[in-house]
């Protein structure tokens, strides 16, 4: 692992639980995408100076100056499987002075800049970078007093190696509502593509995992906790999870034990139903603990408000454009099903000139049967075909490797 991917994924896991718990999302069935969010400040953060240049190194987790250099190496060498995009926009006749002017000549060469004309162009560039699947922008820019916006934008559409299989919802068990309320869940299949355990995590205590291995190099992680268990421990232990295989396994499973998760041993637990799993004895030619896992088909779509003091878009906005009324948002979504998994978010910033109104052997059956965590980590698509400890030592390793892209708490099947 490169010092830079520890960093941003040390940041991203901050700055992950900030936004979760941010706004109206909280507990709720939500998803958002933290690098979208980050990646939008990192780039602010050179503008930044005094207090702003302080504010925004404790949000974003690290030094202004390495954050900005690590979101230029993203967008400058984007992944295979993730689409990637930045931008800002001005209203024409509009100076905002030297300090703007060298900070946006100074911008990676890929955060496209211009002219701010209408709604219609940004809606445009939101569908345009997330493989259509966001088609309006979070901010409406047609409000004449808009005359700075930034943005950000990331998406991916991914086929499992291996597709589910389904099974009857009756399979979440027993003391399960969303089994009453489904006629049919996923069920994972023999092969390759799916692996799942029990992990043993210090935030959430002992976890159903499922992880999901996408063509060419996404990893998705489900995360079930123990009901009590607060969400934001379970989102965070899914992220180190997903980030553990993508970069320990290089995105690669089968029975492939990494030392920063370490996995229950089914002897250790009772035989018989627990609300997580049902673990049970059977007879077959294959040795060691055997496992499937069935967990819902879900989608979810929403604007998060980034309003949030702790979010760090005030001291952005301020930073660039000195003191005056300003709106940040993401629109995301995101969408698990039999076949794959796809998912998108724009983050924008937008400064005004003028006040507005505010706006608001053994076997388990691992059973994700009530809300859980998702994460979607990139891997390294140069070693993610040759399976674990097969890449060359020489071979420079993808920025995007181990980075976790979007999350997700799941609360509605």
């Amino acid at each position: 692992m490169t010092s830079d991917t520890q960093t941003l994924q040390e940041c991203l896991a901050r700055y992950a639980r900030r936004l979760h718990a941010a706004g109206d999302a909280g507990a709720k069935h939500h998803v958002v995408s933290p690098l979208g969010a980050w990646l939008l400040l990192a780039l602010v953060g050179p503008a930044a100076s005094g207090a702003d240049r302080e504010t925004l190194t404790d949000v974003l987790g690290c030094d202004v100056d390495t954050a900005a250099r690590i979101a230029a190496a993203l967008l400058e060498h984007p992944h295979p499987l993730v689409a990637s995009a930045a931008g800002v926009w001005t209203r024409p006749g509009v100076r905002l002075g030297p300090v703007f002017d060298d900070w946006r000549a100074s911008l990676p060469g890929r955060v496209a800049t211009g002219d701010l004309r209408d709604q219609a162009q940004l809606d445009a560039w939101a569908r345009e970078h997330t493989l259509g699947l966001i088609d309006r922008f979070p901010i409406n820019v047609d409000d004449p007093s808009v005359y700075l916006v930034l943005a950000t934008a990331l998406a991916t559409r991914v086929s499992w190696e291996t597709p589910f299989d389904l099974a009857p919802a009756a399979e979440l068990g027993p003391d399960s509502a969303w089994a009453r309320e489904l006629g049919r869940v996923l069920k994972t299949p023999h092969g390759r593509g799916h692996e799942q355990f029990i992990a043993v995590t210090p935030e959430a205590g002992d976890v159903a995992v499922h992880l999901a291995q996408a063509r060419g190099g996404l990893l998705v992680a489900s995360v079930a906790a123990a009901e009590g268990v607060a969400y934001g421990d379970v989102l965070a232990a899914a992220q180190r999870i997903a980030c553990a295989y993508a970069v320990d396994g290089q995105g690669r499973f089968g029975q492939l034990e990494i030392a920063a998760v370490p996995r229950r041993p089914l002897a250790d637990l009772p035989l018989g139903e627990a609300p997580l799993w049902r673990v049970r004895e059977e007879t077959s030619m294959d040795g060691g603990d055997q496992f499937t896992a069935v967990l819902p088909a879900w989608s979810a779509r929403n604007r998060i408000d980034l309003r949030a003091p702790e979010l760090g878009f005030g001291t952005a906005a301020h930073a660039l454009a000195g003191p005056g009324p300003w709106e940040a948002a993401q629109a995301a979504m995101a969408r698990y099903t039999r076949v794959g998994f796809e998912a998108a978010a724009v983050t924008g910033l937008a400064m005004f000139a003028s006040a507005r109104p505010s706006q608001r052997h053994r076997a388990a059956d691992l059973r994700f049967a009530h809300p859980y965590a998702v994460v979607a980590v990139a891997v390294d698509p140069q070693r993610a075909g040759r399976g674990y400890g097969q890449g060359r030592p020489d071979e420079p390793a993808s920025p995007w490797s181990g980075i976790p892209v979007f999350s997700a708490w799941v609360a509605e099947p």
